[in-house]
């Protein structure tokens, strides 16, 4: 009994350290967004909450478009997420339970994508994207990442084990095709992977940077991540406005995040309840 209290202090010892080491960052993140920058660069550095938020948050307002690069990257993150959530869904249900001639090496050209990093594919993705006159257009960031490998593998491996063959032959006693096996069988069972993946999709859309930065050459059309770095001056640089843009723009993550978490863990326990 007293080893088993002491593991569980131990345990809780060392989640509660783990959470407040996480979400230090943004504790630091909140204590820079409510002071000046010379507050920042003080030593020793202070460690409480000014009264300059509101007037940083102000800044970030009057300096950049603030709503319609929100706007922007609200549109490109949920659209893109959605598209995501279907193709790589529908794709890793039919590598996962079908068997078709080459479906094998077709799987491995996909996990091949792997090797090739982001940076390299930004050229031909430009000049695809100029040859179809989307330069400067929210589509040229939302076409190209309507599906990924990761999210097909992923997908792949849950189903494998996750949807059971005697659902989908159940499915086509019943007089089911293949799209109607799709939403009715797959989906359901599906859905605390496509919780996470649907997080994970999110996250990265919102916080991407590099393409956004190359293809919208429009500025109306930016995204948030690309009007967030044009705070920083050429030769003066307001961590303090910075860091308040930063604080704002993450708050839609953080709502995304605790609805998607509790969504994938209510359904992985709804699993585990039936299994």
């Amino acid at each position: 009994m007293t080893a088993t209290r002491a593991g569980r202090i131990v345990t809780y010892t060392a989640l509660t350290l783990g959470a407040l080491i996480t979400l230090f960052p943004y504790y630091w993140l909140a204590v820079m967004a409510s002071n000046t920058t010379a507050d920042i660069y003080s030593s020793p550095p202070t460690w409480a909450f000014g009264g300059e938020f509101f007037h940083n948050v102000g800044q970030v307002f009057a300096k950049i478009d603030f709503f319609g690069s929100l706007l922007n990257t609200l549109v490109v993150a949920i659209v893109t997420t959605l598209l995501v959530l279907f193709f790589d869904s529908l794709a890793a249900f039919t590598f996962a339970k079908y068997r078709f001639p080459g479906s094998s090496l077709l799987f491995g050209v996909v996990l091949a994508t792997f090797v090739v990093p982001t940076q390299l594919s930004a050229i031909p993705q430009f000049t695809i994207m100029a040859h179809l006159g989307w330069v400067g257009d929210l589509k040229a960031l939302i076409v190209p990442a309507a599906a990924n490998a990761f999210g097909i593998f992923w997908m792949r491996q849950y189903a494998q084990t996750a949807i059971a063959d005697e659902l989908l032959e159940a499915a086509r006693m019943d007089g089911c095709g293949f799209f109607r096996t799709y939403l009715t069988v797959a989906l359901p069972v599906l859905r605390p992977a496509l919780a996470f993946l649907g997080i994970f999709t999110f996250v990265n859309a919102w916080n991407d940077y590099l393409w956004p930065l190359v293809v919208l050459i429009d500025s109306n059309h930016v995204t948030l991540q690309v009007a967030l770095s044009q705070l920083n001056g050429l030769y003066v640089k307001d961590y303090s406005v910075v860091m308040a843009g930063t604080l704002v723009a993450i708050v839609p993550l953080v709502v995304v995040f605790l609805f998607g978490a509790r969504h994938f863990i209510r359904n992985l326990a709804a699993g585990a309840l039936k299994g």
